[in-house]
């Protein structure tokens, strides 16, 4: 549910993201109010706070994943969305420990905003972890093969026996073309998932054109001209990669631009 998207106009985010977000907007509300208070400003070891966090859980998942990046702009671009989440909220409470030792004036304002925020986050997500306990299953939308045959995941994943991963995507998405390639070699060198990639919205024979074009060899190449499976899966803006186990429970989503770092960190969680 977290890694649900929305969309606000052209731009889409993903629920944690705003979560985060939110979280991020509440402490500096409530660091400015006791802030005004005991007449000292937090907002700026706030805003140091977040980005370190920010830096260090991209530099930590970029040497975890060092060999799966090409170079160093790649590494740089985080679009992929790789994050260690774990290690940026260490290196940001340790920095928020360090300026509440360093300043005594800040203790009071910096604990409440830190606590606000750190509340918040936990409340949303907690809540939202609870409900996703339950894993969502395959959803049983009716979907078509390149060929024009009824098809569905819950009936490929019966055929299969393997962990599934399901990328919703569409040609006129920048994004979607840009990972292509990453998922083809995937699919020629992890023979024990099956990848399947469901356009939204566009006809047979403009996915063919689209893969002759740029191409592209890929396997399970499904219609879904009416975005059921998008709405059936919260997945409304793209591209959107949904992971399945082999018990056909979704166990991880990622919303935007897969990199190979992070396509190899969706798969771990398969295995």
């Amino acid at each position: 549910m977290l890694q649900q998207s929305i969309v606000i106009g052209p731009l889409g985010f993903s629920l944690h993201q705003l979560v985060l977000i939110v979280a991020f907007l509440i402490a500096l509300l409530v660091g400015a109010l006791l802030g005004r208070r005991h007449r000292v400003a937090v907002s700026d070891t706030l805003i140091t706070v977040f980005f370190i966090g920010l830096l260090a859980a991209r530099v930590v998942f970029v040497v975890r994943y060092w060999e799966a990046y090409d170079g160093i702009i790649s590494r740089l671009d985080i679009r992929d969305g790789g994050f260690d989440l774990a290690a940026g909220f260490i290196a940001g409470l340790s920095y928020a420990s360090w300026a509440l030792w360093r300043s005594a004036r800040q203790r009071r304002p910096l604990s409440g905003a830190l606590f606000a925020g750190l509340l918040t986050w936990g409340m949303l997500v907690g809540s939202t972890l609870f409900i996703e306990q339950q894993s969502r299953p395959l959803p049983p939308t009716a979907l078509l093969d390149r060929n024009g045959h009824p098809t569905s995941l819950p009936q490929l994943a019966k055929q299969t026996q393997q962990p599934l991963v399901v990328n919703l995507w569409a040609s006129w998405c920048p994004p979607c073309i840009r990972e292509m390639p990453v998922f083809e070699e995937a699919q020629n060198t992890q023979q024990d998932i099956t990848f399947v990639f469901v356009n939204q919205g566009e006809s047979a024979q403009h996915i063919e054109t689209f893969m002759n074009q740029h191409d592209l060899s890929l396997d399970n190449v499904w219609l879904d001209q009416s975005n059921a499976l998008g709405r059936a899966t919260g997945a409304h803006a793209m591209p959107t990669t949904l992971f399945y186990n082999a018990q056909g429970k979704l166990v991880n989503t990622h919303f935007g631009e897969l990199s190979r770092a992070t396509l190899q960190q969706g798969l771990k969680r398969l295995r």
